[in-house]
C-alpha cells in the first residue's frame, strides 16, 4: 500500500510527496491505521524504522480535519520527548508534514531564551513537542494549559524512564482530560516499561517490530581490536583514507570527546564536538554544521546516541564501547538509515572486551571482527602525523629488525 492510497488530509499527502515518502515501513503500515481510527497504542520498534513519522501522519490528519474555534489556541496534542534534540528533530518532521496544514507546530526546550517560545504559545500551538523540564517552568508560569489535550505521546519512553522522568509523565497526565487518546513509543521492552505503558494507556493496540538482528539490516558493523592508546591513529587513518565521508565518532565522556578533538586537530582534521557541556545555541550550531557536511567528523558522547536522524552518516565510529550494552544498538542506528546503507565499526581495547561481550550478549550473536595485521597495526600507528619525525615507525622498524636477528640465531 502506499501512502497515496491511505485515506488523510490532501494537504499532508502533498507534503509526503514532497519529501519523498511512497511507502510506510513496518511500523508506520501498522499504527497509522489504529492512531488514525483514535486506538491507544503501544508500539514496540528498533530505532531508525521510521516511529516518528508513524505518529506525526495521524496526529496531523486528525487535528486537520477538526473545525477551528475559540480554544483552537490550546495544546490539542502533547508530544514528550527525553532530549532537547529529539524535540527539535521531531518538531521538525511535523512541521515538514503539516507545511500545507493550518496547525501550528512547537519544539519546546530549555538551554534557550524562554520568551520567544512564550510569543509563540500566546499565538496559539496545535502540537507541542516538551522536554520535561522546560515545558513545567511554563505550565506553572500559566503559559501553557493543557486541559484541552486530546492526543499524549511518549517518544523514546525507555530512555525517559532511564532519566528518571516517570513522576513527571505521572504529574503531566493528572493536568490532562482522563478522556483522550495515548500513543506510546519505544525502543525496548521491560517489566517497568510494560507497567508504565499500561498505568497509560486504555486497551492499547500493541505493535511490536522486532526483528532477530536489532541492528538495522542495512548496517554493516564490525569490531576492531584497538587499544586504548593506538584509538587515535585509527580514527585519524580512517578519516584521511575516507575525505569525503561523513563521520560520527562516538567517546565515552565529555572530557574524551574534547581529547580526540585535540588529538584530530594536532593531524590536521577538523572536527566538531557535542557533549553536555555545550550550551544549546553552541549545540544547534554543531548540528546544523554537520548536516551540512561543512565539517566531515562530528565527536560526541551519548547524547547523540538516541533518535537524532543525521543525514548521510556513512561511518560510525564507537572510539569508546558504550557502558549499555543498548546504546551500543542507538549508536549503531545512526547510519544506514531509511534505505540507506552504513558501516559502523568499534575499537575494543583490552580492557573493554566486557563490554563487547555484554553488547554481544544483548544482540544475540557475535559481531564481525575485522582483523588488523601486526603489520597493518604498526603502519598505521607510523602513518600518523602526530608522531615528530617518524620515530615511532622507526623504533618499530628497528624493533622488527632486531627480532628477526634473534630468529635467525635461535635456528
Amino acid at each position: 500500500m502506499k501512502f497515496e492510497q491511505y485515506n488523510i488530509a490532501p494537504e499532508i499527502k502533498r507534503s509526503l510527496e514532497e519529501n519523498d515518502f511512497k511507502k510506510p515501513t513496518d511500523i508506520q503500515f501498522k499504527a497509522i491505521p489504529s492512531i488514525l481510527k483514535g486506538e491507544d497504542v503501544l508500539a514496540i520498534a528498533q530505532t531508525g524504522t521510521g516511529k516518528t513519522a508513524a505518529f506525526a501522519i495521524p496526529v496531523l490528519d486528525i487535528l486537520q480535519s477538526q473545525r477551528r474555534t475559540k480554544e483552537s489556541w490550546q495544546v490539542k496534542c502533547l508530544v514528550m520527548v527525553p532530549t532537547r534534540e529529539l524535540a527539535i528533530q521531531i518538531a521538525d518532521v511535523f512541521k515538514q508534514l503539516g507545511k500545507y496544514t493550518k496547525l501550528n507546530i512547537l519544539g519546546l526546550f530549555g538551554g534557550v531564551e524562554q520568551d520567544p517560545q512564550i510569543k509563540k504559545l500566546e499565538k496559539g500551538v496545535d502540537v507541542l513537542i516538551a522536554t520535561p523540564g522546560r515545558m513545567f517552568d511554563l505550565i506553572h508560569q500559566k503559559y501553557i494549559d493543557l486541559s484541552r489535550v486530546q492526543i499524549l505521546i511518549l517518544d523514546e519512553a525507555d530512555h525517559m524512564l532511564d532519566l528518571g522522568f516517570i513522576k513527571d509523565i505521572r504529574d503531566v497526565m493528572r493536568s490532562m482530560p482522563r478522556k483522550r487518546q495515548t500513543l506510546f513509543f519505544s525502543a525496548t521492552i521491560n517489566e517497568t516499561i510494560k507497567d508504565l505503558a499500561y498505568s497509560v494507556v486504555h486497551n492499547p493496540i500493541r505493535i511490536q517490530i522486532s526483528p532477530k538482528d536489532p541492528v538495522s539490516k542495512n548496517v554493516t558493523h564490525s569490531v576492531a581490536y584497538v587499544e586504548m592508546d593506538d584509538k587515535r591513529f585509527f580514527l585519524e587513518r580512517l578519516v584521511k583514507e575516507f575525505p569525503e565521508n561523513k563521520i560520527l565518532v562516538f567517546v565515552r565522556t565529555k572530557v574524551r570527546a574534547e581529547r580526540v578533538h585535540a588529538a584530530m586537530q594536532r593531524v590536521g582534521i577538523e572536527t566538531l564536538t557535542m557533549h553536555g557541556d555545550k550550551g544549546q545555541q553552541d549545540r544547534l550550531a554543531v548540528m546544523e554544521e554537520f548536516k551540512k557536511g561543512n565539517i566531515k567528523v562530528l565527536i560526541t558522547t551519548d547524547v547523540n546516541a538516541r533518535g537524532i536522524d543525521i543525514p548521510n552518516v556513512d561511518y560510525v565510529i564507537n572510539y569508546d564501547l558504550p557502558d549499555e550494552p543498548e546504546n551500543y544498538i542507538h549508536r549503531v542506528g545512526r547510519t544506514g538509515r531509511g534505505v540507506q546503507k552504513g558501516r559502523a565499526v568499534s575499537f575494543c581495547s583490552t580492557e573493554e572486551k566486557p563490554l563487547l561481550d555484554a553488547i554481544q550478549k544483548y544482540i544475540g550473536k557475535p559481531i564481525d571482527t575485522m582483523t588488523i595485521e601486526k603489520s597493518d597495526y604498526r603502519e598505521t600507528i607510523a602513518f600518523s602525523e602526530d608522531i615528530p619525525n617518524n620515530n615511532w615507525r622507526l623504533l618499530l622498524e628497528e624493533e622488527e629488525k632486531n627480532k628477526e636477528k634473534k630468529k635467525r640465531k635461535k635456528k
